[in-house]
């Protein structure tokens, strides 16, 4: 475990935009040290401006997770810089759900959706596993709610997402008790305001209304979540997989 006078120390790959900044800048608030991984140089320079009060306690490193040369050097740069880890949080992904009909879509871009989105956290939990082990840390994976339901023409999307939510058990099996795996699926969050530039959500009072809780989500709702299963008020969690999607899944809906 780490040390009272010790901060934890957290990765959080796509760190640089989006849930992944939402999360970053949590922890940071909450007193973590964080370590983000991003393909988007530009979007990791702006985290960084955005972030400049917390310079002591963030670094970014430019990363592709889908390259194991990549993972295993961001890795170690985290280790040098702060010594330990007691915190992975697998969000990297190629946001857009959307492949095209299944008879057209091409094997390279497959391909790279599963390498980003599944094997990307694949690569961070063989590199980060003997330094969690160490400080008996946590793995959080951030899937989707379309691991468990569809739109057409999203099955590389789906495939992926769904991966990661049987990965999040089978890690959950082979590292208990030392270190703990649990699964994040959001529904909608509208992350507008954490891209890089910011967009408009232009949200309809439609897109509110049809959630149970009357709203979509916000970064900060998976943020809350993230923290919550990397600390020890979770101790007892692992194996799981939550869904923050203000309950969408739990809704019949039918046509009229």
């Amino acid at each position: 475990m780490t040390s009272s006078n010790q901060k934890p120390v957290a990765i959080v790959t796509g760190g640089a935009q989006g849930i992944g900044l939402g999360i970053t800048k949590h922890l940071l608030q909450q007193g973590w040290q964080v370590a983000i991984a991003d393909n988007n140089e530009a979007s990791g320079a702006a985290a960084q401006a955005a972030l400049a009060q917390f310079q002591d306690s963030f670094c970014f490193v430019p990363c592709d997770v889908s390259s194991e040369g990549d993972v295993e050097h961001f890795v170690q740069v985290v280790i040098n810089r702060f010594g330990a880890l007691n915190g992975l949080v697998n969000n990297a992904g190629i946001a857009n759900p959307h492949s095209g009909p299944v008879e057209t879509l091409a094997l390279a871009d497959w391909n790279q959706w599963i390498g980003t989105n599944l094997t990307g956290c694949f690569l961070l939990a063989k590199h980060t596993v003997p330094h969690l082990r160490q400080t008996q840390g946590a793995i959080v994976n951030i899937a989707s709610s379309r691991a468990f339901q569809s739109e057409p023409h999203s099955e590389a999307y789906a495939v992926s997402k769904g991966g990661i939510v049987a990965l999040t058990h089978a890690l959950a099996i082979s590292l208990g008790p030392e270190v703990r795996a649990n699964c994040i699926s959001p529904g909608w969050i509208d992350v507008t305001a954490w891209q890089h530039p910011p967009q408009d959500a232009n949200l309809r009072p439609i897109d509110r209304a049809q959630h149970p809780v009357g709203r979509v989500g916000q970064p900060e709702d998976v943020a809350e979540m993230t923290l919550f299963l990397l600390s020890q008020a979770a101790g007892f969690i692992t194996g799981q997989t939550i869904v923050i999607d203000g309950g969408m899944a739990r809704k019949m809906i039918y046509e009229e």
